[in-house]
């Protein structure tokens, strides 16, 4: 997809966050993968001025720099110690009238929000597997097992292990207990579909591509509780699902198949109102793709499986990121008095 609108200042704000209590090794990985997206900008024409930042005072960080002249590059998936940090993060970007990447904040606030992305998704008649949120420890006549158990208002896996994934009314109410408890929140219950799972990155605003899908293959697993993408899978090198899991892009799907997932993953993305890209999850169960989660701010480091799709596609990692800074540059203020 090449973006019609050519924006000629050229000059990038890589914003990105970090941690002051994260270790050595974990600092210097991030180190590492922003100097890859800088030097892929780079190499596409770009001046790249890469900012860190650490707690919700982003507007002092950016304090320096004039927003009529920048595009930002936002890679704030989080900030330490603050709820719903990415959405603070475009909160204080609109605030300060910088142009950046990425979906605004009522469309990040509601990626948050489980039951209401689901409410959205039947609205649109889009496949979903069937759910009830759980507020009290009652099972309130629950009877899909296998049943997978997840907080209603986290990101990134945070909270499902092994045993998310429940047989029986005894796990579940132990489970539902558990997240009560544990998170402070309600608990989503949510059908557990067996099947295979994958992650299609999409991109573009009206015209929407799909980049070529990524399965999540477990089939090094016998155990069902084992079968699915854990926080462990995502964020602990050396765990059993982090090493298991075998990410395979493209996907091995027939034409049909690939037909109906990008149907079905676009009217996703835009029921959610995702802008520039994201990432939505579905798994497979006779021949209908279910929509289990969307996410408008997905991982993009040189390691996440929307990188992978992006090389699938044969494009290069620099120039899917240039652009996503395109297609944000067609809604800068001044994008009308340059060619």
């Amino acid at each position: 997809m090449k973006a019609d609108f050519k924006w000629t200042y050229g000059q990038v704000i890589l914003l990105y966050n970090i941690d002051p209590l994260w270790g050595k090794a974990e600092n210097n990985n991030v180190l590492v993968v922003v100097q890859q997206m800088k030097t892929a900008l780079e190499q596409e024409g770009h001046s790249v001025v890469p900012l860190g930042v650490e707690n919700s005072d982003i507007g002092n960080v950016l304090a320096p720099y004039d927003p009529r002249e920048y595009v930002v590059f936002n890679w704030c998936e989080d900030l330490p110690g603050i709820q719903k940090g990415d959405v603070v993060t475009a909160e204080v970007l609109e605030r300060n009238r910088f142009c950046y990447t990425g979906s605004p904040p009522h469309v990040l606030s509601l990626s948050w929000d489980k039951a209401a992305v689901k409410r959205l998704l039947e609205k649109y008649h889009i496949p979903t597997p069937s759910w009830q949120l759980f507020k009290k420890p009652r099972i309130n006549a629950w009877k899909n097992y296998p049943a997978i158990v997840k907080p209603a208002f986290e990101h990134c896996s945070n909270g499902i292990t092994t045993d998310s994934v429940v047989l029986n009314e005894s796990e579940l109410s132990e489970r539902i207990v558990y997240v009560l408890n544990e998170f402070d929140q309600p608990a989503l219950v949510e059908d557990f579909i067996d099947g295979r799972e994958f992650h299609v990155s999409l991109w573009g605003n009206g015209k929407i591509e799909m980049l070529p899908p990524a399965e999540m293959d477990f089939s090094a697993f016998s155990n069902i509780k084992d079968r699915l993408c854990t926080y462990d899978s995502k964020f602990i090198p050396g765990s059993l699902h982090y090493e298991k899991i075998e990410l395979r892009v493209p996907a091995p799907l027939n034409s049909d198949q690939l037909r109906e997932i990008e149907k079905i993953s676009r009217q996703a993305y835009r029921a959610v109102g995702c802008r520039d890209y994201a990432r939505i999850d579905l798994r497979l169960r006779e021949e209908t793709f279910y929509v289990l989660d969307v996410n408008p701010n997905a991982d993009i480091t040189p390691d996440a499986s929307l990188a992978y799709a992006v090389e699938a596609a044969g494009l290069t990692y620099g120039y899917f990121a240039s652009n996503l800074i395109h297609l944000a540059a067609q809604r800068h203020p001044f994008a009308g008095a340059v060619n």
